[in-house]
């Protein structure tokens, strides 16, 4: 018996690219069995788009109307609530899914049975799909060294220091919902999903782009390519409220984590977590401190700036911004 397949999808005035999305789920070679649709209190025609889809649609469409707003992460932690299948296949309304997608994600699960998760590449595009010439694994920098520990067990250690894995490239097993939500409203649901999972299950990796990952000014998360001044600028606006946040999310991993008897997890990993979160808070305390080079130094003979940050741009973000 094949395994059931759903699509998690979450909408808010998505007419603009909410068709070519659509569309795009038509020519999978693998079809879903259900597609789960949230609304987030859409004021424009996605609900008529969605209408005049069912029509044509041979697969399940469930659709759900949020009584109040509750914005991205809440969205989806509701919308994977009321999928049913035995894998759950996150999903973006404003990109396009090439037609191999579910096909190549749902094998690789089929044919490993520890990975709890698989991700793929993607193509980054422009608002009309115009290619920009480079991969979303390109923009992250996420190389084939660190792919490769990625696929021999070292996936949690490595989301501790940057994020990795995009929802809209992400297929998971629906058995492990009940350690995934509920999502804390302050992660993105993408992170939290990636960070948990790697702590009880392997990731695999597709390394073919499976989906076009389109950049636009509305959107609220992307991923472009940015030089060395574009990243200074955006270090400057990170200050003690974003590490003091960052300290208290991975706090709630590891009380997550920590909590749960069902799967089995490394103490290693729990103590990386540990170690993740004090970094964060001594981040947090050199705003305050005009003597932040002893806790710098301390950090960076530790290896914490290139376990759990960025390396010397961190150290450099934290003596001079």
């Amino acid at each position: 018996m094949s395994v059931k397949l759903s699509i998690a999808l979450c909408t808010y005035n998505g007419e603009q690219y909410l068709p070519e999305l659509l569309e795009s789920l038509l020519s999978q070679t693998r079809q879903p069995d259900e597609l789960v649709i949230c609304d987030d209190q859409s004021s424009d025609a996605t609900q008529d788009i969605i209408e005049a889809f069912k029509k044509r649609c041979h697969f399940l469409i469930k659709w759900h109307r949020n009584e109040s707003r509750l914005n991205s992460t809440l969205n989806f932690a509701n919308a994977i609530s009321l999928c049913n299948g035995q894998y759950i296949a996150l999903c973006d309304q404003d990109d396009v899914w090439l037609p191999t997608k579910l096909e190549a994600l749902t094998n690789a699960l089929d044919n490993n049975p520890q990975a709890g998760f698989v991700i793929s590449d993607a193509l980054v595009v422009g608002q009309q799909l115009q290619p920009f010439g480079y991969t979303l694994w390109e923009s992250l920098n996420f190389t084939s060294s660190e792919q490769q520990q990625f696929l021999i067990g070292n996936a949690f250690a490595k989301l501790l220091k940057r994020y990795r894995a995009t929802g809209a490239t992400m297929v998971f097993r629906a058995s492990y919902r009940n350690l995934i939500l509920p999502i804390p409203p302050s992660w993105v649901h993408d992170a939290w999903i990636a960070q948990l999972l790697s702590a009880v299950s392997n990731v695999e990796l597709i390394t073919e782009p499976q989906i076009l990952y389109r950049q636009h000014s509305s959107q609220q998360i992307g991923q472009v390519k940015r030089n060395l001044y574009q990243q200074y600028r955006i270090a400057k606006t990170i200050g003690k409220e974003q590490f003091q946040t960052l300290a208290q999310n991975f706090q709630l991993a590891l009380d997550r984590l920590s909590s749960i008897t069902d799967y089995e997890i490394q103490p290693q990993d729990l103590k990386r977590l540990e170690t993740k979160i004090s970094h964060a808070q001594k981040r947090t305390d050199m705003r305050d401190s005009s003597f932040r080079l002893p806790l710098i130094m301390h950090e960076l003979a530790a290896g914490n700036y290139s376990r759990y940050s960025l390396g010397w741009k961190s150290v450099l973000q934290d003596l001079f911004l």
